[in-house]
């Protein structure tokens, strides 16, 4: 009778438990992280009767939750790839404002500020004209300085996220460390507190949205959190902290650092594989000092080019000197690693860069040190946009720029940065404040003699280069060379198949300078004279003259020093070319040939479709990887979560089993009743 009450009694608890696990289910079906909970019942060892073994009832043996390790991992890890790539896009959007198409963009302003020459060529001496210039001159140095503040803003923008980042981060890690004492502590008592365990699991679901993480759970337990390739982040009961240290180079940028601040180790970007703050960095690192470098070539190029073809021209002061600066732009710097050798608090090497030709000038930053193989006075140069290495001199013009150090040699562990576009479009001003300094005439005049006899005039002439010496004394100007006469032979003729001559459209012509001596060359339509690199000899007298029409033979033109520099447009039109020449970011080859660039209108088009190729790219990425950590996460819940309708059944079950249960105890009272009152006979 004793047995049977106790079967009864166990099998009502048994239910009830059930029932109470039922009921904890259904209560958060729709918490976020909750894990199912199911009572595991076990059968006890029956007991020995002279009639055979007889059963005992049941045992609650635990409450175990529902949970799939590889499940809940693959969801965490494809929420860090997806929290990466969506902060990736939004900051790349951001990005991509910065350099807008049609006439908001710097290539508009560039095309705008150069065809404002058009009215200077057209009236050199006219005030409004040359205003015109330099409110177009305002504009563009505006546009650039304007991207590069702008970019300036979103490197601080990614400095104030990554420490909002990192103080989540140091949070959720304190509390993981927290809920691993309390899973420590109830383990003990052989069971697990699932309660605990869905929370910890929900903790670290949120911590890879931040950074990935891997886990590794001890006997205890407890769970380590791993980041960055192996580095621990929780162990047990300890978390380390994440900070966000400033660059070793650039103390503007922002490095991660994890362990206590006296003892903190930065981590590198390359072993951090997802979350926002592995897209912050990236975007830092990367997308941020590539368009800051792609801005920095175009408004170097550009900047040197103007003011180069400034100085070879002629302004209106009284009287005419040679034209000043339009334009300046930030300077290169030198940036030491922090590690660098130091007496008293000073870096024992500095270095300094220095641009010698503007139009070689790479959208990049370049990584300096010792040479470990070149021998004494030779040191490696990495170009950071494609990592080409050299072996360099210090002096040797390398892409435009050159590289000096001061104090003491190179260390052997020493390393700089150097960045000669990095800092030019930030810093973009107009120097030149008077409308009289543009250097719209140019130094050399041309005029055809008044008998010549074929349909030559004078389209242009203009200084293309240093070659043109000019020198002005305060009271007139000189130009080497200068005068000049160019007279014209008899056209070329070349024999044709029926034997008859035809004239070819070449003329020979002899260019006689000031001091007597006498240069040959050989004129064609569109050819022009004084500057014919590819002829035999090679002729650069550092000015280009171009004729239309044809010339006769005994045809002549006079070319002298500039007087009236009010009615010269030649520095103007040279000015016009700009526009189609393609200086920007030519490259010396190998063989000492020199690769064309770009036009600006090319720079900066071609800018624009990296930074939009980048943007689309990262559209793509988070999309795709957004619906994987969504079916992910739903295949998680779907092992893990909570089913109303088979709870609901459960529930229809376990309701049944303990009214059964109450049954049992019912006909054990009934039986034990009646043996009362038969005993009481």
């Amino acid at each position: 009778m004793g047995s049977l009450l106790s079967i009864g009694i166990q099998a009502m608890m048994a239910n009830q438990a059930a029932i109470q696990a039922v009921g904890q289910n259904i209560a958060n079906a729709n918490t976020a992280g909750y894990s199912r909970q199911s009572v595991i019942l076990t059968t006890p060892n029956g007991q020995f009767t002279g009639g055979g073994f007889f059963g005992r009832g049941v045992n609650v043996q635990t409450v175990e939750r529902a949970h799939n390790e590889f499940l809940t991992s693959r969801a965490v890890n494809s929420k860090a790839t997806a929290h990466m790539d969506s902060t990736s896009m939004d900051k790349m959007s951001q990005l991509e404002k910065v350099f807008p198409p049609g006439e908001t963009g710097l290539g508009a302003a560039a095309g705008q500020f150069l065809s404002a020459m058009v009215d200077v060529t057209s009236r050199p001496s006219d005030p409004s004209a040359r205003q015109v210039v330099m409110g177009r001159a305002t504009e563009l140095a505006s546009r650039f300085a304007s991207a590069g503040q702008q970019l300036g803003e979103m490197q601080a923008g990614v400095i104030s996220d990554m420490r909002t980042n990192v103080d989540v981060v140091n949070q959720l890690a304190q509390q993981i460390a927290f809920a691993n004492r309390e899973i420590s502590g109830a383990v003990g008592t052989g069971h697990m507190p699932n309660d605990l365990l869905d929370k910890r699991d929900r903790l670290i679901s949120n911590l890879s949205e931040y950074v990935q993480v891997s886990t590794l759970t001890a006997s205890d337990g407890s769970v380590g959190v791993f980041i960055g390739g192996g580095q621990s982040l929780v162990l047990g009961a300890k978390a380390e902290s994440l900070s966000v240290t400033p660059d070793s180079y650039d103390n503007k940028r922002g490095a991660l650092s994890i362990g206590t601040p006296g003892n903190s180790r930065q981590l590198d970007e390359s072993v951090l594989t997802g979350g926002s703050l592995t897209a912050l960095l990236r975007f830092q690192n990367k997308d941020l000092q590539d368009a800051r470098n792609m801005l920095g070539q175009m408004s170097a190029a550009i900047s040197y080019r103007v003011n180069s073809q400034q100085k070879l021209g002629l302004d209106l002061s009284d009287p005419a000197g040679q034209g000043a600066d339009l334009f300046a732009v930030g300077a290169p710097r030198a940036l030491p690693a922090s590690t660098n050798g130091k007496a008293g608090g000073k870096f024992l090497t500095d270095a300094a860069v220095t641009i010698s030709n503007a139009n070689q000038l790479q959208a990049s930053a370049y990584k300096l040190q010792a040479d470990p193989n070149g021998g004494a006075g030779k040191y490696l140069l990495t170009r950071l946009s494609d990592n080409l290495a050299r072996s360099v001199a210090e002096g040797e013009t390398v892409d435009g720029f050159e590289f000096k150090f001061n104090g003491a040699p190179l260390g052997a562990s020493d390393t700089f940065v150097l960045e000669p576009v990095g800092q030019a479009a930030l810093e973009m001003r107009r120097v030149l404040d008077q409308t009289s300094g543009i250097a719209a005439a140019s130094p050399l005049s041309a005029t055809t003699h008044i008998d010549n006899t074929g349909t030559i005039t004078v389209n242009s002439l203009y200084a293309v280069n240093d070659q043109l010496k000019v020198v002005s004394d305060g009271s007139k100007v000189e130009v080497t060379g200068a005068p000049m006469t160019i007279s014209f032979g008899a056209p070329s003729k070349v024999m044709q198949p029926d034997g008859t001559l035809k004239e070819d459209g070449s003329v020979p012509y002899a260019l006689t300078l000031a001091d007597g001596s006498v240069l040959n060359g050989t004129w064609s339509a569109g050819q022009r004279i004084g500057n014919q690199p590819n002829a035999t000899p090679a002729i650069d007298l550092g000015f280009e003259l171009t004729l239309n029409g044809v010339p006769r033979e005994n045809d002549m033109v006079s070319i002298e020093v500039t007087k009236y520099t009010a009615t010269n447009n030649g520095n103007a039109k040279a000015f016009l070319n700009i526009q189609t020449e393609k200086f920007i970011g030519q490259r010396l080859q190998p063989d000492g040939s020199l690769a064309v660039g770009s036009t600006v209108n090319e720079a900066y088009a071609s800018s624009m479709s990296e930074i939009g190729s980048r943007v689309q790219g990262a559209t793509y990425l988070s999309g795709v990887s957004v619906s994987v950590a969504a079916d992910a996460e739903a295949s998680r819940a779907g092992q893990a979560g909570v089913n109303i309708d088979e709870e609901a059944s459960r529930l229809m079950q376990y309701q049944q089993g303990y009214q059964a249960a109450a049954k049992v105890l019912q006909a054990a009272q009934s039986i034990f009743d009646e043996l009362m009152r038969i005993a009481a006979r």
